[in-house]
């Protein structure tokens, strides 16, 4: 069983997780003062002299952004490549390529037609994009490698609704995800959805000798961490999973919940489930939104149903309260 670094905290992935309340256009302001990470970026860059302006990174602090529009349709925000040595799991350091310092990068969320500006700054010594699954236009498609040291930016218009990976699109590809450059985009419909307790799980693996194989799996970047610090829901709530497969060097993956079904929305780019089930197999980059509601009381375990990624830090537990 692998475990996770034991410095970190149950609240060490906040950013991935939301409670049902619906929240509101403020939470979506820059806050003053110093952001979490290593450079002014998991929050927008406003100027007190200058008209308000709203970020769609989800940050530590803030927890997973509440799905509502920001005023002006407009989010803007900066996503700084950084290389940076993580600790992944227990006595194991990773040196990670990262946007904004993290693995996976923040969660961007957004309102399908909203028009997101990025200002893409690459901080490393290597060239790097930033590359957005989904619909935009193809003159910011991302694919064109950002030279070290040198910023662009992009506009897309978030589209269509449901839930989309980002990732470096620099070759050699797999490598730049492989060493951490990827996160996922959330487009709520106009029509919103229902409110409900909300987890990103991004699946990822970390190959740690460079070998073109990965020696640990993970959910949102830190092998074992849903295993010692379970998910926590309440009995009979909606709960609402963006499942995410960012794994490099295997192409399957899969997602399965034990004593309990879901509902299936394949990518979250339609409002009526397309199956209802207990596992899903995804390939790279595939996602789904997942929704079910936990009866009663208890530890509901999750992982990949290749075993060998639940040994080695995909198993994690929902524990309804």
């Amino acid at each position: 069983m692998v475990h996770p670094p034991a410095a970190l905290g149950t609240g060490y992935l906040a950013a991935f997780e939301r409670k049902s309340s619906t929240g509101s256009a403020s939470s979506l302001l820059r806050r003053d003062g110093k952001p979490e990470n290593l450079t002014e970026t998991a929050l927008n860059n406003q100027n007190k002299n200058t008209t308000r302006q709203y970020t769609a990174l989800s940050t530590r602090e803030s927890g997973l952004l509440p799905p509502v529009q920001a005023p002006g349709r407009v989010r803007e925000f900066t996503v700084d490549t950084i290389e940076r040595s993580l600790n992944v799991a227990h006595g194991t350091i990773f040196n990670a390529w990262t946007f904004n310092g993290t693995v996976p990068g923040p969660v961007v969320r957004a309102t399908e037609g909203e028009t997101l500006k990025i200002n893409f700054r690459n901080l490393t010594s290597e060239p790097h994009s930033l590359h957005f699954h989904g619909t935009h236009d193809v003159n910011f498609d991302g694919w064109e490698p950002i030279p070290a040291g040198k910023s662009t930016e992009y506009i897309i218009n978030a589209g269509p609704a449901g839930v989309h990976p980002y990732h470096c699109h620099t070759a050699p590809i797999d490598v730049h995800i492989a060493r951490g450059l990827f996160g996922a985009l959330i487009v709520d419909p106009l029509q919103g959805r229902p409110p409900a307790r909300e987890i990103v799980l991004i699946l990822n693996g970390y190959d740690l000798d460079n070998s073109g194989r990965n020696d640990l799996f993970c959910w949102n970047g830190i092998a074992g961490f849903y295993s010692r610090y379970p998910i926590k829901v309440r009995v009979g709530e909606l709960v609402r999973l963006y499942v995410v497969n960012m794994v490099e060097y295997d192409p399957i993956a899969s997602f399965h919940l034990h004593a309990q079904t879901f509902d299936v929305y394949r990518t979250g780019t339609s409002l009526k489930p397309d199956t209802h089930t207990d596992v899903i197999t995804l390939g790279q980059t595939e996602r789904a939104v997942l929704e079910m509601r936990f009866p009663r009381k208890g530890r509901y375990m999750f992982h990949p149903h290749q075993s060998y990624m639940a040994e080695r830090g995909a198993m994690g537990w929902i524990v309804a309260v």
